[in-house]
């Protein structure tokens, strides 16, 4: 069992998750139900998912939780694209969130090599 507090990528994606929220509060009314809503549970996904996946007794099932972390970051990902075609964010936004990102999915990938 692993601590998740302890966890840089948990911490990374604990900050990430934060500045999502921040952005999107920016993002127009009639987006609340749809992609504001979209990536802020997205990015709720991915530290959530470390901490619960730290739970686990065995490193396969933390590794699982690792892979759905993965998952979720693709989408943010995704819908980051969307939200910059959108014009609901600018370049340098993009380019700073997706820089945060990347490295959130090397260090999980990294770590979830680790625990095989």
């Amino acid at each position: 069992m692993h601590r998740f507090k302890d966890l840089e990528i948990w911490k990374k994606g604990r900050l990430f998750c934060s500045n999502i929220y921040t952005i999107t509060s920016n993002f127009p009314d009639y987006e609340k139900f749809g992609l504001t809503n979209q990536l802020r549970r997205a990015s709720v996904s991915i530290p959530s998912n470390i901490a619960e996946g730290s739970s686990r007794h065995s490193n396969k099932d933390f590794s699982r939780f690792l892979q759905i972390t993965l998952g979720s970051a693709y989408e943010v990902e995704t819908q980051l694209l969307i939200a910059f075609d959108l014009n609901f964010i600018n370049k340098e936004e993009l380019d700073d969130l997706l820089k945060q990102l990347e490295s959130i999915i090397k260090m999980t990938s990294k770590f979830k090599s680790t625990l095989k």
